[in-house]
């Protein structure tokens, strides 16, 4: 396969071609249904689809590099290229996409005279080794080499962050001399400043909106005239964060309209065809006045559903991509089983305070830092110290929370600060009680100038306006809880593991409803499933049915914040993820 630009068109084989893609992401799709989903974007008339890469993933471990599982994109690229589909990758390094750090390791932050997505000798040595691992992925499936990538992204929406030249035509030069030869692009919104800032010579522009396609292009029209117009994130939805009031939608009649209006002009990418799942604690947030950290689900209204059923949208799209189409499109794919497995009560408990020791070592440190001081970025950390005076009516306050923190004397929960309200709190205690802060990480900022800022302690911890010295801090990045010790009994503890046992008969997907818990994660034979938070509008976590077997399975659950009733649990067969409008 030949694939080229000239001017004002995309050139596959000889022949001018419409792009007609959507964005899957690998990374939030079990590997197992890859199939499923690309059958389904081959139906809907679909000849393309577009990936970003997470960079926080493949090497989330400093130097240590992964491409196996779920974050194997060799496999995943050559998956759709058995299902006669071509592909646009998007490196990165920064990727935004509501995920954790838009994209980049959070162990940037450790070192020191880093600034991000710019011309800085630190940043460009690390993603400079990322690309050497990522592309001698990539590159064997590159069209030019016999595979079906077509297109590459260099950064993402730079003109909304930024306006470093120096540093993105040094993105450019390096893709080329790593050989990625085939066409490279940007995209950023339609906005003059935007265009302006985040393109290059070498690189075909490309915008990013969901609606209003001639108003987008009005700007990109006057000094862009003879490039192929393509809109390389066509919203569909939106996503959803903590605390919203609804769960966001778009409706078919107003997606269609655009879809048909950008058909007109030229090419385009649906975003997202599916969403998947913010799997973990990899959710990303915004911040902009507030800090608004992502819901677990990925589902973005998206042409698909989390899970990978048919929508409305799907079935409108189809009609519309069908006139484009060489061949009469192949029969729609049944959806994936589903199944509700019932009620299970979790029998086993064990409070998180009276485990600290046990789940990891102590550091002792004279003023608290921020989590990535002590060589983590995920979970929860605790900071401890043992009061030498009575305290009566007391405030303990904080410069900077990432991102909020439960205030613990000895047992009892004195309160809660959280970086959108008040950063104080009043307790009384009495010489040599415990003061315990428990802090969660809820989510790095993925986008705009915010992205740096650091989690747990971050600034001075005062008590009554003082300094405060001698604590004991306890990593919880909640990746190996092998060592907590359960009691065959139900804890009052406010903070604490919850563990139990169910069973299944056939292996399908399923929703997990947590009706009687109020903030926290889950943990299914093993894995991490994502958050949860009462106050919604998410109410339902998608469990996918790889992660179960035929039998006894095994799940936990974290509660931060105190039960709201009996600790049971349901698998349901049909997702929540809150009211729409």
């Amino acid at each position: 396969m030949t694939f080229e630009i000239q001017k004002n068109q995309f050139i596959k084989d000889g022949k001018p071609i419409k792009l007609i893609s959507g964005a899957v992401h690998y990374f939030r799709n079990m590997r197992g249904t890859w199939d499923d989903i690309f059958e389904k974007m081959v139906a809907c008339g679909c000849n393309c689809v577009e990936t970003y890469c997470a960079w926080n993933l493949h090497e989330k471990i400093k130097d240590e590099f992964r491409f196996d599982g779920n974050l194997n994109i060799r496999e995943f690229l050559r998956t759709a290229a058995k299902h006669g589909l071509m592909a646009i990758v998007r490196p990165g390094p920064y990727i935004c996409s509501e995920w954790e750090f838009g994209g980049l390791p959070w162990w940037l932050q450790n070192e020191e005279e880093m600034e991000i997505r710019c011309f800085n000798p630190k940043y460009i040595e690390y993603f400079d080794r990322y690309l050497d691992h990522l592309f001698a992925e990539i590159r064997p499936e590159l069209c030019t080499n016999g595979g079906n990538v077509i297109m590459a992204q260099c950064e993402n929406e730079y003109g909304s962050y930024g306006d470093d030249k120096k540093y993105l035509n040094y993105l450019r030069d390096g893709y080329r001399a790593r050989g990625i030869d085939v066409p490279l692009f940007t995209s950023d919104g339609g906005e003059c400043g935007m265009v302006l800032d985040g393109t290059i010579d070498g690189c075909l522009s490309t915008l990013n909106f969901g609606s209003k396609v001639e108003e987008n292009f009005r700007f990109h029209d006057e000094i862009y005239p003879d490039v192929p117009k393509m809109c390389m994130e066509m919203w569909d939805g939106w996503f959803d964060a903590w605390g919203d009031e609804y769960h966001h939608t778009t409706s078919v009649e107003d997606y269609t309209k655009t879809v048909r209006d950008m058909l007109k002009r030229g090419s385009l990418n649906m975003y997202m065809f599916i969403g998947g799942t913010n799997f973990g604690f990899m959710n990303g947030a915004n911040h902009y006045e507030t800090f608004t950290p992502d819901v677990t689900s990925y589902d973005y209204d998206a042409i698909l559903t989390e899970c990978g059923d048919i929508t409305p949208k799907y079935l409108a799209l189809r009609e519309i991509f069908a006139q484009y189409a060489e061949k009469p499109l192949p029969e729609i794919p049944k959806n994936r089983e589903k199944k509700a497995y019932g009620r299970f009560e979790l029998t086993e408990s064990a409070g998180l305070l009276e485990n600290l020791e046990k789940m990891s070592k102590a550091i002792h440190t004279e003023v608290p830092k921020c989590m990535e001081a002590y060589g983590f970025g995920f979970g929860y950390i605790s900071y401890r110290t043992t009061l030498n005076r009575d305290y009566d009516d007391a405030v303990i306050s904080f410069e900077s929370i990432g991102d909020r923190a439960q205030i613990y004397i000895n047992d009892t929960c004195a309160g809660t600060v959280y970086i959108n309200a008040s950063l104080e709190c009043k307790f009384s205690a009495k010489k040599g009680d415990t003061l315990t802060v428990l802090c969660e990480n809820m989510g790095r900022t993925n986008y705009g100038s915010k992205m740096m800022r650091k989690k747990g302690i971050a600034g001075r911890c005062l008590i009554d306006g003082k300094i405060h010295f001698g604590w004991d801090v306890t990593p919880l990045p909640m990746e190996n809880l092998d060592a907590i010790s359960f009691e065959k009994k139900i804890t009052d503890a406010k903070a604490a593991f919850y563990h139990g046992k169910f069973s299944v008969d056939v292996v399908a997907d399923t929703f997990l409803k947590l009706d009687g818990f109020s903030k926290g994660f889950v943990e299914i034979n093993g894995f991490n499933i994502g958050r949860f938070w009462e106050i919604g509008p998410q109410k339902t976590l998608y469990v996918p049915s790889s992660l179960l077997k035929p039998g006894e399975n095994d799940i936990m659950v974290f509660e931060s914040d105190g039960r709201r009733g009996e600790p049971t649990v349901e698998f349901v067969d049909k997702p929540d993820l809150g009211k729409t409008k």
